[in-house]
Parts: structure tokens; sequence; C-alpha cells
């Protein structure tokens, strides 16, 4: 007997058939499988998942990671623009609600730039990237296994990916109580600050009714001939027997003695020797009294003292060196002895996998076991690396070690000179200027502010004036 067909109703109420095949997937997995043994040798690996770092895998599964930036110069930046597109939370915390282009401050200091030429508020830069936000804070330390960075008069903030990019202050070399009559050039208040010094020397020098205490105001001690002293001292010759030439009736400011000291034996010791020569020929010519091998043993309110006498000076400008923030502190890791945290090829704190320290605060040596220069371009290359590393992670990938690559070494000294090294290319004078006015314009952030200081160079070169020669008090430190 045949069986009746199925109705309808008895055709959706029975049961569907399982077949054990596999279901393929709707997109293109994205995900980088495990290491292979032909694959670079160069390549970052993760550490081993221990059960802390599986449950971070978890919780980074299951919330938006959140990455906090310690720093908002050229690195702190940089890296925070790298995770522009990456499915992370950028937090980004600064005492200070500006980005400030050390490159330029020595112009603000001697009165050819004025402070907001060379600094933009953070929140401004960041508007347009959704997933940052700014923070204007103190941090006063990390607590590496709550994963918080704590901040002064405000709530810790919790991180999944720690990027610390606190740069580097002035060092006095064991002697901090230095600081108060010869301050470094880091800040824009440091620069206000030496601004307002050498204007007030030449205005007390009109005063003074004793020759050798006029001789004494019209003394500037630059301490330090790197490029920030040479490019100070070059600037403050220019304002002396240029720009203020005509100004004064009771002083010839042309007369005012500029010395550039030095402990080891050339100016511009990371440059060549042709182009330190060059540097030296040049600034002498603009009456700079400049001294090699002199060590400076003592700093205070009249001069400064040395391992063979004395300058009597009204004005003193430490550019001798610099020591990282106490970023080694907060993490009690394995740093060098200008502070600097030791870190990992791929610039991340050994055994803190998701900590990374970048610019100045960073001890890291290249594949020939050089230090890195302390200067932008360093700073900006190890943030944008440690942006896409973060971002690689997340999609469980892998990027080789950082390299650096150097981009040459620059030097201004005054407003028509300046020496260039490009790998094997040497620039020197005029030309050389150029080329170090066009590529600071070109890091400037913002295109108006490019015309702006482009503009201002062209104007100060053909009139010889400074149109920021105000002076200001610089008010107390608020204690709010």
């Amino acid at each position: 007997m045949s069986k009746s067909p199925l109705t309808l109703k008895e055709l959706l109420l029975a049961e569907t058939p399982r077949f054990d095949l596999p279901i393929p997937p709707r997109g293109r997995l994205r995900r980088r499988p495990p290491l292979a043994f032909d694959e670079p040798s160069d390549a970052v690996t993760q550490p081993p998942l221990s059960w802390q770092s599986m449950s971070t895998q978890q919780h980074l599964a299951e919330h938006r990671p959140k990455v906090v930036i310690v720093g908002a110069g050229f690195g702190g930046l940089d890296a925070a623009f790298a995770l522009a597109r990456a499915p992370v939370d950028v937090t980004v915390i600064d005492r200070n609600n500006h980005h400030c282009f050390q490159p330029l401050l020595y112009q603000v200091a001697t009165a050819v730039l004025s402070p907001a030429d060379v600094a933009w508020p953070v929140r401004h830069i960041l508007r347009r990237q959704k997933n940052a936000t700014v923070l204007m804070a103190s941090v006063t330390g990390i607590d590496t296994a709550k994963r918080l960075v704590a901040l002064e008069q405000a709530a810790p903030v919790p991180y999944d990916f720690l990027i610390l990019a606190t740069g580097a202050t002035h060092s006095y070399f064991g002697h901090d109580e230095w600081a108060e009559c010869a301050p470094g050039l880091k800040r824009i208040e440091d620069a206000t600050r030496i601004r307002r010094r050498i204007l007030i020397g030449f205005e007390q020098a009109e005063l003074a009714t004793d020759e050798t205490e006029r001789q004494r105001l019209l003394t500037f001690v630059i301490v330090g001939a790197g490029a920030t002293g040479v490019e100070m001292a070059g600037a403050i010759a220019e304002i002396a027997r240029q720009t203020l030439a005509k100004d004064f009736r009771r002083i010839d400011p042309r007369t005012a003695r500029i010395i550039l000291l030095e402990a080891g034996p050339r100016v511009l010791p990371t440059l060549p020797q042709d182009l330190s020569d060059y540097a030296l020929r040049t600034i002498a010519r603009m009456g700079v009294d400049v001294r090699t091998g002199t060590r400076v043993t003592g700093c205070d309110a009249r001069g400064v003292t040395l391992e063979r006498g004395r300058i009597d000076a009204g004005t003193i400008i430490w550019a001798a060196g610099v020591i990282a923030s106490p970023a080694a502190r907060w993490l009690d890791a394995e740093h060098d002895r200008a502070g600097r945290v030791v870190v990992g090829r791929d610039l991340s704190v050994p055994n803190l996998p998701d900590i990374f320290v970048i610019g100045d605060t960073a001890a890291f040596r290249d594949e020939k076991g050089q230090p890195l220069p302390g200067m932008a371009p360093a700073a900006k290359q190890m943030g944008r690396y440690v942006g896409k590393l973060i971002a690689a992670r997340l999609k469980a990938q892998a990027l080789p070690p950082f390299r650096y690559h150097h981009p040459g070494d620059l030097a201004a000294i005054g407003r028509r000179s300046a020496v260039v090294k490009l790998g094997r290319i040497h620039l020197k004078g005029f030309v050389a200027w150029l080329f170090w006015a066009m590529a600071h314009i070109y890091f400037l952030i913002g295109l108006r502010y490019r015309f702006l200081v482009a503009f201002t160079w062209f104007w100060d070169y053909i009139t010889f004036q400074r149109g920021a020669r105000l002076i200001t008090q610089v008010p107390p430190q608020d204690k709010r």
C-alpha cells in the first residue's frame, strides 16, 4: 500500500534532518596565523600567555581596549594619530594644554616668534579624532598591577595599553640649585623667562651708573655648545649687533659680550668635523666668544665659576644636558644614567609587554648599538611605530622590531647661515639655512602657522626687526 503524500502543515512541523557539514565563514578571516619557521627572524613575537595575559586577552575581547598616552609631545601625538582608526579609546594626558614645537623655542626666547607661533592646543589638534580624549593633569605614579595611571587631584585612569612619552628636562649634573639662575629651554615658560632676562639685561644696563655693573649686565653666558647653545648664541648676537643697535641712548648694545662655553673639544660635537669648524668660524665672526674645553663648576645670580677663573654675567642660559622624566621611578624599571627607561626591540618595558616608553624617556639602541638622538624625528617615529604595533596586536598580528631612520642633522647659526648633514651630503651657509627653514616649516602644525612663521622670518630677514620684544612678568605657580 502506497504512503499518502505529506500535507503542507506536516512538512512544516517535520524535524529538519541534520548534516555534519562545515559552515563557511561569512567573511574573510583576517587573523594572522602563528609565526612559522619560515617567517623573518626579526619579527616581534608575543610573550607566552600566562594566566594573567590570558585574562587580559579575554578582557580585550569583551571590552573596547583603553590606550593611555602620557605626554602630548611629538611622540605622544604621533602615537595617537596612528591609533585614529583602531578600535580603541585613546586618552592623552599632559600637564599642559598645548603641544610645543621645541626646535623653535629658542626663537621665542630671542624675540623672533611669539609663543602662539610655536604652540597649539592639544584639544584642537585632536578635535577630529573621535576616539581621542584629552586630559590636562599631572601624573604622579603608575600602578602596573591594577593598570591605573595616578593623577594629581583627579581620579586614576585605567589602561589596557600605556604609552609613556614624557620627554626630558634639564640636567644640572647634581646641582639643581643652579636652575634658578641658569634656566634651560624645554617649555614655553622657559622661553618667555629667558626672553625677559635677555631684554631686561639691556634695560638695566641703560639704568646702571657703574661701568663694571653695566658690563656685567651686558654679558650673556650660554653653557653648552650643542645645537641649542649655538642657535641661542647666534640669535643673541644678532639682537645686540642689529636689532637693538639704535634703540638705546646711554649704552651701545653692540658692546655686549656673548660667551659660549663648552666642556668638550668642539662645538656641535654630534656633527662632522668640517661642519663643526664652519659653525665655529661663523659664530665667531658674529662676535661670539667661544670657549671650548671649559667646564662650569658653579652658577649664581652674579655669574658662573669655571675650573680656571670666573665670568661675571647678567644672564646665564643652560644648554648643557638633559635628564629623563620620572617614568623609570613610576615603573620601578631599569634605566640608564640619564634616567631613561631601558626598553626592548618593540619599545616595550621588559616584563611589562603592554607598557611602551618612547622619545627622550626611552633608552633604546639601534642595530649598531648607538643610542637614538634626542630629536623630534626619533620621537615621532617611535610614537608611530607603537601606535601601529598596538593596532596590530589587536588583530593578532606582529610587526618587525623598531628601526630608526635618521633624516639628518640641522643647526641654524643666525638668520642667514646654518649647517646641515644629510647622510654624506653636507650643506653650509645660506643654502643650508634655506633647507633648515623649509624643514622646520614643514613640521609645523597647520597651514596657517606655516605661512605665519615663514612671513615672520622673511620680514625679520629684510628689516632686522623682531616683533615679540615684550617684557612680561612670569606669574608665580598656581597652587590651586
